[in-house]
């Protein structure tokens, strides 16, 4: 099973750890892109004056470019601590046990626009960077990031579950010849009879689909096994073919009113 979970804008600065090791990141093969995209980021934020409107960010959040030109650095933490948000509070992953965050860690990846993938123990520093942004040098995200994203996950086992925005998931699309073992999730929240998609409800209930996975020791392998699961787990689900040829089917998850 490879779970695909975006990032969050929010990150926690771990007090103390080691400095980024680029090379120690699970997914070798993105160590080049990796640290072109690092190298760009930390000029842009050392050399360039306009480095906090190029990255989006406003007048009060003139620390996140001093955050950036510390990257190379700046203590690092487990990816999955150094995200922060609804979704990773709803995960909470320091809760879990010591089997289940296994599970998490063998089963998930976070797409991030500064390393394309990590796994949840990896090892990086707070920073700042968005799947939109496009570094001097680097270009877009998605163009930078596409080829070898996709090829992991075209190289993964089992089902593949897609709980990245439409931002993140372009950073690497799921491979057509492996989209028969894929879902797109998305979260409805059902109220009156009507469905919608919230912010909120999508961010929280994707974190505790997450660790419910993790804590079920029998992992599924296929699309057939992951609705057995979710309806043993007591999750309201419907599976929908794909609108297109080479895409994955969509699965939406119905949360009642809260």
């Amino acid at each position: 099973m490879l779970i695909l979970l975006p990032p969050s804008e929010g990150k926690t600065s771990p007090a103390d750890g080691p400095p980024l090791d680029v090379t120690g990141l699970s997914f070798p093969g993105l160590t080049r892109a990796r640290k072109s995209t690092l190298k760009a980021l930390i000029d842009l934020c050392s050399k360039d004056p306009k480095a906090a409107e190029i990255l989006g960010l406003g007048p009060t959040q003139a620390e996140e470019v001093r955050v950036n030109k510390r990257l190379r650095k700046a203590p690092c933490a487990a990816a999955i601590e150094v995200y922060t948000g609804v979704l990773f509070d709803a995960l909470d992953v320091t809760s879990l046990t010591t089997s289940a965050r296994t599970r998490l860690q063998s089963s998930t990846v976070i797409s991030s626009a500064l390393f394309g993938l990590v796994r949840p123990d990896d090892l990086i520093p707070a920073y700042r960077l968005s799947g939109d942004v496009s570094l001097p040098g680097i270009g877009a995200p998605a163009a930078h990031w596409r080829e070898g994203v996709s090829a992991i996950i075209g190289q993964s086992s089992g089902v593949i579950i897609d709980l990245r925005s439409q931002m993140y998931a372009s950073l690497g699309p799921i491979p057509a010849e492996v989209t028969d073992r894929a879902v797109s999730a998305r979260i409805l929240l059902e109220k009156n009879g009507k469905r919608s998609i919230v912010s909120h409800h999508n961010k929280a209930s994707k974190g505790r689909l997450v660790r419910a996975l993790a804590e079920r020791p029998a992992q599924p392998n296929t699309v057939n096994d992951l609705m057995k699961a979710l309806k043993e787990l007591k999750w309201t689900c419907e599976l929908s073919e794909a609108k297109k040829a080479g895409q994955p089917a969509t699965l939406d998850i119905i949360v009642p009113e809260i």
